[in-house]
């Protein structure tokens, strides 16, 4: 579909420095579907896939006639989704994405992989941007989606993600400190520094592993991430350890000694 769409979405994109969980979570998911079936040969040249739909239809409840294969399409449904564009939100519909922002917000990688094996995934083309706020339209279960056929294991040690790189492609979550991921260029990202002014924990970020190797001495990880919505590969270190995480109100919360890496996530895809 266009990449460019209505006004509305343009000012929800512009309001944003960053692109939300739900659709960080999904473009991991769609990068590790689009490399892992290109390293498999089951697309003949890296092929994107729509991240869009995972945030649309990951955790979706079931609904009668959500199917390609059971939903007739009508005029009037098309009528019907046309008027609700261009109506004012009732409070029922307030109250529906409400909720919807609810599931949104508990989309993780592991969800979205686990609908593209249940439902398929369309090609990024086929589908509206990551991003857009319209409502899925009504003819959308009729766009052609690509089969799926695997299962997704969850991994919890940065040692045995490290050997199952070999053979596969993995997503994981990042720490991420600030100033720190700002400045760390083509250094090594090591986490929260003594630096005056100390460091604020920003978050878990969804990243895609890209390859283990040694780096000034340092045992350190190539990451494939995307941060205020600009995508780049940094080094991350495998050896420093987090202790405490400070907030934006600097209170220090001591945790159990963790790497920056954690929660590695494996699509086993199958031809």
């Amino acid at each position: 579909m266009s990449r460019e769409c209505h006004p509305d979405c343009q000012r929800s994109m512009a309001s944003k420095e960053e692109h939300d969980s739900a659709e960080r979570a999904a473009t991991v998911a769609a990068n590790l579907i689009s490399a892992t079936r290109h390293l498999l040969k089951l697309d003949r040249e890296m092929t994107e896939y729509s991240a869009q739909f995972l945030v649309d239809n990951a955790l979706l409840e079931e609904k009668p006639g959500q199917s390609p294969h059971s939903f007739t399409l009508t005029m009037g449904d098309c009528v019907e989704y046309l008027v609700k564009m261009a109506s004012p939100k009732t409070q029922a519909e307030l109250e529906e994405n409400e909720k919807d922002q609810q599931r949104r917000s508990k989309i993780t990688v592991k969800d979205c992989l686990e609908c593209a094996f249940k439902e398929g995934i369309p090609k990024r083309e086929s589908w509206a941007h990551l991003g857009c706020v319209s409502p899925v339209p009504p003819f959308a279960a009729f766009m052609p989606r690509v089969p799926m056929r695997g299962k997704v294991i969850e991994v919890e040690k940065v040692e045995d993600a490290v050997k199952l790189m070999k053979d596969h492609l993995i997503g994981a979550k990042l720490l991420v400190f600030s100033p720190e991921i700002e400045r760390v260029g083509n250094g090594v990202y090591v986490g929260p520094s003594d630096a005056v002014g100390g460091s604020r924990y920003v978050g878990l970020r969804d990243v895609v592993l890209c390859g283990a190797e040694k780096f000034e001495g340092d045992d350190v990880m190539n990451v494939q991430i995307c941060y205020k919505k600009r995508t780049s590969i940094i080094k991350v270190s495998l050896t420093r350890m987090v202790t405490t995480l400070a907030d934006d109100g600097d209170e220090c919360q001591t945790i159990e000694p963790m790497g920056l890496l954690v929660d590695f996530v494996v699509p086993l895809i199958t031809k």
